[in-house]
């Protein structure tokens, strides 16, 4: 789709009453997107810009999306760098994510929500809590609440299922239990955080593709 037709489609989704606009994990894609979002604006697109992304950012490139991206919404994964790179091969993974939360809230600021509940600006910072405390969960708390607001708003997430290579790590090879969920929630009401989405367990079960099917992502 070259950026003509991605400004239409972004167009079209505004006619049929969408919230937003959130491209996933779009950094490889950014020159085509800003383009396309440019032409967008100036044919009357007005919908909040969504950066939805795994936290792995250049401080770089969010300064090219400053004033384009009205919400972010990364992910912090890690509180340690050996687990980011057994995991992940992401050894700088922690710094650089921590650096990219630090830019991200500069430029937006706690989130900021329209009459009807709707994101309009902010930040979102997701977790997932990991089986065996592999995410940290407790690290990465203390640093936010050292580094940013109480009051940021943040979504711990308790929907692991292991999938593709959790095989070969055994710490992986399970879902989070209703315990140490809790263990995360409680963690974060300990520390003064004020906004907090949280999560059922049975959210482990929602939205995975059986890709033992012809149509994985068909869920109709």
């Amino acid at each position: 789709m070259n950026p003509q037709r991605l400004a239409q489609e972004m167009l079209s989704l505004q006619k049929q009453g969408c919230s937003n606009l959130e491209p996933v994990s779009p950094s490889h894609h950014l020159p085509g997107l800003l383009e396309a979002v440019s032409q967008a604006v100036e044919n009357g697109l007005r919908l909040p810009i969504v950066y939805n992304t795994n936290g792995y950012e250049s401080t770089e490139t969010l300064e090219i999306l400053d004033g384009i991206v009205d919400v972010y919404l990364p992910d912090l994964k890690y509180a340690s760098a050996a687990e980011a790179s057994l995991y992940s091969a992401a050894p700088d993974y922690v710094d650089t994510s921590r650096a990219a939360i630090l830019k991200m809230y500069s430029q937006v600021g706690n989130l900021v929500l329209d009459l009807e509940g709707r994101a309009e600006r902010g930040l979102i910072i997701r977790h997932l809590a990991l089986p065996n405390n592999i995410a940290g969960t407790r690290d990465t708390l203390l640093w936010l609440r050292d580094n940013l607001p109480r009051d940021i708003t943040l979504s711990l997430m308790a929907q692991y299922i292991p999938l593709h290579k959790s095989n070969d790590f055994p710490s992986l090879n399970r879902v989070i239990t209703t315990d140490e969920y809790e263990e995360v929630i409680d963690c974060a009401w300990s520390l003064g955080f004020e906004n907090v989405f949280i999560q059922q367990t049975s959210s482990q079960e929602v939205g995975v593709p059986d890709f033992g099917l012809d149509q994985p992502f068909n869920w109709g």
